[in-house]
């Protein structure tokens, strides 16, 4: 290159500086002056976020004129995006009911931290010692069965984002009625339930996703497993569940026995299986309940409870009964109860129980086991009874 051209050359203009630098410096200031501004919003407003808490949770729980809340103590976890209420008690209004529809000594709702690896926000709740109380009474003001009351719709109030998982620790179910002088209750206790997946955190392709599980001790003795899957998308209800309980003594639930049915039982255990399959509505299964060992009349005793004559009658025609149809290889009264239909308006198949009784007392004793059907495909199998209880070896599934 010549000096002529290099002479020619016009000499380069200077850049003009750099402003993106300064751009971002400029964001990351507002960006720490926001992050101050809520911590001070946050640290002012703290001592006041129980109360405001408190006063949205109470004005939720009164939201149905035939039930009333009332809580104690209110904490808030910041950290963990959660907060817990102490001593829930939500009772009826009319009447008198000395039991309230339902109680639980901490509610605990937060969110499901380990769920946002899926990309979804969802919440979580547990409950620890709760009750449910069912009162029966010939006055509607003085029964007690939750109906009429928006608790679905009050649970998803308390929490912002839509529940994914629920637990109950050491629960309890009664069933009560006052009637006469000896109050009758007969209740599972020992409750432990866990409900898993109601939202398809995990995307599952499966028809019925959702799973319930749970287990509890009946009236102290008796050993209860309950076992569901289900489709929370589905229209009309669609789930599949199984339920068995092994073991109840009998002579437990004579306070009921003897206010609905006008006899006693002096010994016998109580089995019972259901299952039950609900396809858009369209429900179909069986209910299997076994009694074993079952003395029902005994002149000695039942004489000496100075009862009137029509009363003993009455018993001793109920334990004949029973005798004609019990099988007395296993010293079993038992059957099995299909019923299909609508789910509001399921049908009994009447006369297909009343041959059940006869095949189970002359040619085959059913066993308390879920029969043949879908148990394998929708996971739901029970494991062997406990060498505890009272039933035989092969009783075994």
């Amino acid at each position: 290159m010549s000096q002529t051209d290099d002479q020619t050359k016009t000499p380069e203009s200077p850049q003009t500086p750099k402003r993106k630098p300064r751009l971002i410096w400029l964001i990351l200031r507002a960006l720490g002056w926001c992050i101050i501004g809520l911590i001070l919003i946050v640290l002012i407003a703290r001592p006041f976020m129980p109360w405001a808490v408190r006063w949205y949770v109470n004005r939720t729980l009164d939201q149905s004129i035939l039930y009333r809340g009332k809580i104690g103590e209110l904490n808030l976890h910041l950290w963990r995006g959660a907060y817990t209420i102490h001593d829930v008690r939500i009772s009826k209004t009319t009447g008198n009911i000395p039991v309230p529809l339902f109680s639980t000594k901490e509610l605990d709702l937060s969110v499901q931290w380990n769920a946002l690896l899926h990309g979804r926000v969802v919440g979580q709740v547990k409950m620890l010692q709760p009750e449910v109380n069912f009162v029966d009474d010939p006055d509607p003001a003085n029964s007690e069965t939750g109906a009429g009351g928006p608790w679905l719709k009050m649970l998803r109030d308390l929490f912002p984002f839509d529940l994914n998982r629920a637990e109950l620790h050491d629960g309890a179910i009664h069933f009560r009625t006052y009637q006469k002088a000896t109050p009758a209750d007969v209740y599972l206790s020992h409750v432990e339930a866990r409900i898993d997946d109601l939202q398809n955190v995990n995307r599952s392709l499966a028809p019925l996703l959702a799973t319930v599980s749970a287990t509890a001790t009946a009236m102290d003795q008796g050993k209860l497993d309950f076992k569901m899957r289900l489709d929370p998308f589905s229209y009309n209800p669609t789930f599949h569940l199984a339920l068995r309980l092994l073991g109840l003594d009998v002579t437990k639930t004579n306070p009921v026995l003897e206010t609905y049915g006008g006899f006693n039982v002096k010994s016998g255990f109580f089995d019972l299986v259901i299952d039950m399959d609900s396809n858009e509505g369209q429900l179909s299964g069986y209910v299997k309940p076994l009694f074993r060992d079952m003395v029902i009349f005994d002149l000695v005793k039942d004489v000496k409870q100075d009862k009137d004559a029509l009363q003993v009658f009455w018993q001793a025609l109920v334990g004949g009964a029973a005798a004609i149809v019990t099988n007395y290889n296993r010293n079993q009264l038992g059957t099995l109860i299909p019923f299909t239909g609508e789910l509001t308006t399921p049908g009994v198949d009447y006369l297909a129980a009343i041959g059940n009784v006869l095949r189970n007392a002359f040619i085959r004793a059913y066993l308390p086991r879920l029969e043949k059907t879908r148990q394998t495909e929708d996971n739901l199998t029970f494991g062997p009874p406990s060498l505890a209880d009272p039933i035989s070896v092969e009783n075994q599934q």
